[in-house]
């Protein structure tokens, strides 16, 4: 990142949908999940709504446009001017879609499902032209300044653990990336992807 550009990272009710909306892009997989996949209620399948209805699922998700709110499901990043990242964190229980999932984060651990103290990273997209700038790493570490604050006393992220995937399977992030802001592996419930975690509390 050149020193002229200034990272600024916020929560995404203090940015604005459209601010989003640019970070996600007018096509590509960002821009067709609208940070969905978990957020699958029972019985629900991408192709039984169209982007157009998962994009205001998100808006309302994030509240985004009302500074005051103190409910949001993510972080906006910004250099200068320009919205490039979004980091989706929340307690892990608002993600129903993994609750629900039999292997990831569940496989070899006895946890509490319902426990709104454990949050969750689910995703982490940087702009097209934007990225290999740590802005990625940047978000992973600011969600965990974010969710402390809000009293978690841990926080998980399930990173793809090899670069031989579908650009679907990086939004969830990479194992240096979460490495990086200190979270360690905890356990690998598929050859695929890695549970990752730390303890925020302690910080």
């Amino acid at each position: 990142m050149a020193d002229t550009e200034v990272l600024r990272i916020v929560a995404a009710n203090r940015a604005s949908f459209e601010d989003l909306q640019a970070v996600f892009g007018p096509r590509g997989p960002a821009h067709r999940c609208q940070c969905q996949r978990f957020k699958l209620r029972p019985r629900e399948a991408f192709a039984t709504f169209p982007v157009a209805e998962r994009a205001e699922r998100l808006r309302e998700q994030a509240d985004c446009g009302h500074p005051e709110s103190d409910r949001t499901s993510g972080l906006v990043a910004f250099l200068g001017s320009d919205p490039v990242g979004w980091c989706a964190v929340e307690p892990r229980p608002a993600y129903e879609g993994l609750v629900r999932n039999q292997r990831v984060p569940w496989q070899g651990r006895d946890e509490d499902r319902a426990d709104p103290t454990v949050w969750a990273v689910t995703c982490v997209f940087v702009r097209s032209g934007f990225r290999r700038r740590g802005v990625a790493s940047a978000l992973v570490a600011a969600a965990v300044d974010f969710a402390r604050e809000r009293r978690a006393r841990a926080i998980e992220g399930y990173p793809i653990t090899t670069t031989d995937v579908i650009a679907e399977e990086l939004l969830v992030g990479t194992v240096p990336m979460f490495a990086d802001a200190g979270f360690v592996e905890v356990c690998r419930p598929t050859l695929r992807r890695a549970v990752m975690r730390i303890d925020v509390a302690a910080r």
